[in-house]
């Protein structure tokens, strides 16, 4: 990173950070499928991260994950990067930014490529923490090469792409009650979106997200937000639902529930953090059911920070973090992990 003559001078206690911002830009054109870049950030969210870590003395650059990027890095080396990458392609594409990142030496926030890569991979999460007795909806995977068979799951069902974060690939069409229906989605959507298909028990119930932020005994964990659809326990949190969130859900911080179903919720998402070892942040969904049954959903190891929008965001300010502290926050958490600080 370009630094002028008198910053170079400094010595290095007094010398602002050098904090490199990765990322992948939404490019607002149309994509098969539609919903492809439901992932990337978009100017405002990589504008405010920016403000935000400049607002705690850190010089910033900004870093966008293409095929460029390592050169960019070794020649404009940070002294860490804020990553909120997505990669670019392929199951494992969460963990090509914390790889490359890793190969040359670079200290990053987040957690690492081997959590990144796991949890985007739903089933072989959710195979690993069923190994701890952690409780999720019965499932099946159903191969995109292989042919269909609607399997011994109870109706309904819910069909996802089994690698994608954001909603993506889920709509009200993903409930299904019949097998041919059953049949017909996982043809369409195994070659809209070339991989396997989760096809999961649907839950019926009430749906929480559990934010987790910094590491060790410095791990703090946000009370449950809950979504409120519209439509009740029927509705999916979908992408759709999702970018137009105001129309569709409503959020409450917390939410009315007995102690010990909060308590439940507060020990099995630092017990999964625990278990994924996932560092800094992430965000773990649930659903719980009409008999009081709590199901792990899914992990998100690389929270979406779009201030107004993601969630976790939303879950520090029902906190009483405002945005400028979370992002710093997540900062912290990754320099006192390499021991390091910001001056």
């Amino acid at each position: 990173m370009e630094t002028g003559d008198n910053e170079n001078a400094k010595p290095e206690s007094l010398r602002r950070l050098r904090v490199g911002l990765t990322y992948n830009l939404k490019k607002n054109i149309a994509t098969e499928p539609p919903d492809a870049e439901a992932e990337f950030d978009d100017y405002g969210t990589i504008t405010a991260i920016k403000k935000a870590l400049e607002a705690g003395d850190c010089e910033v650059g900004l870093f966008e994950a293409n095929e460029q990027l390592p050169i960019k890095l070794i020649d404009n080396r940070p002294d860490i990067v804020f990553n909120i990458a997505e990669g670019m392609t392929g199951r494992g594409r969460e963990a090509q930014v914390p790889a490359i990142l890793n190969f040359l030496g670079i200290p990053f926030t987040g957690s690492d490529e081997t959590t990144m890569c796991l949890a985007m991979d739903k089933a072989l999460t959710k195979r690993l923490l069923a190994s701890y007795h952690i409780r999720t909806p019965k499932y099946q995977i159903f191969k995109a090469d292989a042919p269909y068979s609607t399997g011994k799951l109870s109706r309904p069902v819910i069909v996802k792409p089994n690698a994608e974060g954001s909603g993506k690939g889920v709509s009200d069409v993903s409930i299904i009650s019949c097998d041919a229906e059953l049949i017909r989605v996982l043809e369409a959507k195994a070659g809209e979106y070339k991989q396997d298909m989760l096809v999961e028990e649907f839950i019926r119930g009430r749906e929480f997200t559990v934010g987790i932020l910094g590491n060790g005994d410095k791990t703090h964990i946000f009370p449950p937000m809950e979504i409120i659809f519209n439509d009740n326990e029927t509705g999916i949190y979908s992408y759709e639902v999702k970018r137009d969130f105001k129309e569709h859900v409503k959020y409450q911080c917390p939410p009315g529930l007995d102690p010990d179903i909060l308590e439940e919720l507060d020990k099995t998402a630092a017990k999964i953090y625990r278990i994924m070892k996932c560092r800094d942040c992430a965000r773990i969904d649930f659903r719980l059911s009409p008999e009081r049954r709590l199901y792990f959903i899914e992990i998100n190891p690389l929270p979406g920070l779009a201030p107004g929008y993601s969630d976790f965001p939303m879950l520090a300010e029902f906190c009483g973090i405002d945005y400028i502290s979370l992002i710093q926050s997540i900062l912290d958490s990754a320099l006192a992990r390499y021991g390091m600080m910001r001056r």
